[in-house]
């Protein structure tokens, strides 16, 4: 395989995309299947934003540009990408820059109900910032559901086990086809 294949795992702020994203990588190694993973958040975690970047968009796509390279040149075509926006139409231009104009995507859209999500966020959120957060959450959550693309997958989180929502996340990507580590 030489295309570059980007899994998108995108959703509001408490759905688990950083949780169903590591078992999504613990399923792929368990079938033997090669990978990277990235959480997208960190690509653009500087403060203050950089000149001329208000919204990080530049210095993320350079981040994950130069963090694909080194991938990349070491034989890996497959990546895993959280990130609340990642699903969204406009965020793939960056992935057809960073990993080559053919590069294959899959969308997955995490959902979970108000309270779920609040649920999470109240036990992950420890500082300073959950009213924020549970506040951007659901503003997050309808622009996500009115603007991704239609053929993007999505995958209902609540009351779920975290290794159910990861083979159906797997199963959407193709990749892994009929392992049976990922079947049970």
């Amino acid at each position: 395989m030489d295309r570059a294949e980007v899994l998108l795992i995108g959703g509001r702020a408490g759905v688990g995309k950083t949780t169903v994203g590591w078992e999504v990588s613990a399923l792929l190694r368990a079938a033997a299947v090669s990978h990277a993973i990235i959480e997208g958040d960190f690509m653009g975690q500087v403060h203050p934003a950089p000149k001329g970047d208000p919204h990080r968009a530049e210095i993320t796509e350079s981040n994950l540009t130069a963090v694909w390279a080194n991938f990349a040149r070491r034989g890996y075509r497959r990546l895993i990408y959280t990130n609340t926006a990642s699903v969204l139409p406009e965020a793939g231009g960056m992935f057809e820059r960073a990993m080559g104009a053919g590069v294959r995507i899959t969308r997955v859209l995490l959902t979970a109900s108000d309270a779920t999500a609040r649920e999470r966020l109240v036990g992950r959120e420890l500082g300073s910032e959950l009213e924020q957060e549970l506040e951007g959450s659901v503003r997050k959550a309808r622009l996500l559901d009115e603007r991704v693309p239609p053929e993007t997958v999505r995958v209902v989180t609540d009351g779920r086990r975290v290794v159910d929502i990861a083979r159906e996340v797997v199963a959407a990507t193709g990749w892994a086809g009929c392992s049976p580590a990922l079947r049970s």
